[in-house]
C-alpha cells in the first residue's frame, strides 16, 4: 500500500469513529466534543487538497511506506 491509501484509510476511520463517539443517537456515545475531532480531520483533508502537504505523510514515509500520488512529503 502507498502513503496515499494509508492516509485515506486513517482519515475515514477517524471520521467514522469520532462521529460514533460524538453523536448522541450512537450506542457508543461519549461526548459531543468528539465532533471537534471530526472537524479537525476534515480541515486537514481540506488543506491537504489545496496545498498538497499532508502532515501524516512524513511519519509514514519515515516508516518506509512507498509514496502515492496525492500526498506530498516535501
Amino acid at each position: 500500500m502507498t502513503v496515499e491509501r494509508y492516509i485515506r484509510i486513517m482519515a475515514g476511520f477517524f471520521v467514522m469513529l469520532s462521529l460514533a463517539l460524538g453523536i448522541e443517537a450512537s450506542p457508543i456515545f461519549v461526548s459531543p466534543w468528539f465532533l471537534a475531532f471530526t472537524a479537525f480531520v476534515g480541515f486537514n483533508l481540506f488543506q491537504s487538497g489545496i496545498t498538497g502537504f499532508c502532515p501524516p505523510g512524513f511519519l509514514l514515509k519515515k516508516l518506509g511506506v512507498p509514496e502515492g500520488g496525492a500526498c506530498s512529503t516535501k
